[in-house]
């Protein structure tokens, strides 16, 4: 049996859409928002978050990956004492300029990474051939997306820091917010910028199966009175790394007083809107209420329709959600949907189909039933 508040919104379908489209655009506007700054901040993460090493050794207090300092060789001597590790290698990155051909200059960040088969560096994104690729003289890796902006392609010649350089192959998954991320081995970083000849930015560390990051990281770190590295589990430095550009940048406030105001903006329209609604129906309702259905079934009434308001917005949510999703991908435009931010928006999407109809119950409580069925 279908209950009074579904008929009434099957019935009357036209005057409860505009509550459905508030909370679909309320919620809309929160999820992409959201998943461009969270997408824009996994940029900075990357080469974290492509890597498998369970370790990250680096100059002490480093707030963020890409903002590492050469450290002294030979601090992964602790590290190599360790019996649950099972890999070091060196890390290093570095500033530089990058001419295109027609002689326009792009800051580029170049990281420097073991290209052996098996090595830690961007192990979730380099293919074997890709590796066999960065091994050939002067050999560098950019992403697909930053193609245009060099004006380049597959093959194309390039300066870096007034050095030779050659644009081997182009990966998915290390696009810059600024510049132009570039990938090579350890020789040629050091061909490319000489200055950086030796210096290492940070230890990557592989551990053994059944070994705690956590643990290990405390057992290697240096216990100096002035400390020379740190020692970072990876999931502890991804996270570091974009929770201070998202309070650095001040990015994330600006974001979070927008949903606020798209929230607000999608509570006011439902609540109004599902008030007229009432309003419409006042007749209706206080006919109940004569024939002696109590305040709280009629407030229930009231809530159930708000529940299928928010339920349909956030259909149309998911829907909408998907589709920007797939355009990003195909725009190759840095957008990111963890389950919690899309569970946690689903949340909110309810609570203000639910405030909204309580805020929406001042009509149906001032209504007096004898004054209305005359």
């Amino acid at each position: 049996m279908v209950s009074v508040a579904r008929s009434s919104l099957l019935f009357e379908w036209r005057r409860y859409a505009t509550a459905v489209m508030a909370i679909t655009f309320a919620g809309l506007l929160v999820v992409v928002q959201l998943a461009l700054l969270l997408g824009l901040f996994r940029t900075v993460s990357a080469v974290v978050d492509q890597s498998s090493a369970d370790l990250w050794l680096g100059f002490r207090n480093t707030q963020s990956v890409d903002l590492g300092r050469p450290i002294q060789l030979g601090s992964d001597a602790q590290a190599w004492r360790h019996p649950g590790v099972t890999r070091v290698e060196r890390f290093a990155s570095a500033f530089g300029d990058l001419r295109r051909p027609d002689g326009v200059a792009v800051l580029v960040t170049v990281s420097g990474i073991d290209v052996a088969d098996d090595a830690l560096a961007f192990a979730r994104l380099l293919t074997l051939a890709q590796r066999a690729l960065l091994r050939e003289p002067d050999a560098i890796l950019i992403d697909a997306a930053d193609m245009r902006k060099l004006g380049a392609q597959v093959g194309t010649e390039v300066e870096i820091n007034g050095h030779h350089a050659r644009i081997a192959g182009v990966v998915h998954g290390i696009r810059s917010v600024g510049g132009v991320n570039v990938i090579a081995s350890l020789s040629t970083m050091q061909r490319l910028a000489p200055e950086t000849a030796g210096q290492v930015t940070f230890y990557l560390v592989g551990l053994q199966s059944g070994f705690e990051p956590g643990t290990v990281a405390a057992e290697i770190a240096d216990t100096a009175a002035i400390p020379r590295y740190s020692v970072w589990s990876a999931a502890a430095l991804s996270t570091q790394s974009q929770v201070y550009w998202l309070l650095e940048s001040g990015s994330g406030i600006g974001a979070g007083f927008a949903s606020l105001l798209a929230l607000m903006v999608g509570v006011v329209i439902t609540s109004q809107t599902l008030s007229g609604a009432i309003l419409a129906s006042i007749k209706e309702f206080a006919a109940l209420r004569a024939l002696g259905v109590p305040q709280s079934a009629l407030r229930a009434i009231v809530v159930e329709q708000a529940l299928w308001v928010g339920a349909a917005g956030l259909l149309i949510t998911g829907v909408l959600t998907a589709a920007i999703a797939l355009l990003g991908r195909y725009g190759q435009i840095a957008l990111a949907f963890p389950w919690w931010m899309v569970a946690g928006t689903g949340v909110v999407m309810m609570l203000i189909a639910v405030l909204s109809g309580w805020l929406s119950l001042r009509p149906l409580l001032a209504a007096e039933p004898a004054s209305l069925l005359r």
